[in-house]
């Protein structure tokens, strides 16, 4: 077989990546690092829960999501729409006053497949609020962070179901900023 000739070189190009595929590929960077380093404040290439969304779902997932708006776009990726107790991936409206208690309910993974526990996302105001040190694998010795706009008694009830490796990772998204809170992270509620 010969070689092509130096003019068919010109006919190999590479495709071009859509506004969408960038800004998908920029949040899931975003969420990947928020995670490693539970406590940093990563930026995301746009505002909200959607951003993370779409960086996340495909119609592999199982979609738990209190907002319809929310709901609607995971089904249009091709996610199976799902009660809270069988969600892979579970947004949550949680402002000051709602009740922690069907957050119980939230899949933690099992001894033998504790990779089977729950993504959670909300929304929350960083770096103001109840503080709390976080400690754990991706943090040195500890983390001071400040989380508001959550319910009383959240983390309280967060760290009850997370006993690692069994438990769910967190996500709180700010605007534009997210954090992540993996159920490996210990959290002292100051």
């Amino acid at each position: 077989m010969g070689a092509l000739p130096a003019s068919s070189h010109a006919l190999i190009t590479a495709p071009l990546r859509g506004e969408d595929e960038i800004r998908d590929n920029a949040a899931f960077e975003a969420i990947l690092w928020a995670l490693s380093r539970p406590g940093d404040v990563r930026h995301l290439p746009e505002p909200g829960t959607r951003t993370i969304l779409l960086a996340l779902i495909d119609r592999e997932c199982r979609v738990h999501a209190d907002d319809p708006v929310i709901a609607g776009l995971a089904a249009q990726t091709g996610a199976t729409l799902a009660p809270l107790h069988e969600a892979c991936h579970v947004f949550l409206q949680l402002d000051p006053g709602a009740d922690t208690a069907r957050l119980a309910t939230l899949k933690t993974g099992s001894a033998l497949y504790p990779d089977e526990g729950a993504t959670v996302v909300t929304e929350a105001r960083l770096g103001e609020g109840q503080r709390l040190r976080l400690s754990g694998p991706g943090i040195e010795t500890t983390r001071e962070i400040a989380v508001a706009g959550l319910p009383q008694g959240f983390f309280a009830l967060r760290n009850d179901l997370c006993r690692y490796p069994l438990g769910f990772d967190l996500f709180i998204a700010d605007g534009s900023k997210v954090m992540g809170l993996p159920r490996s992270t210990r959290i002292e509620v100051l």
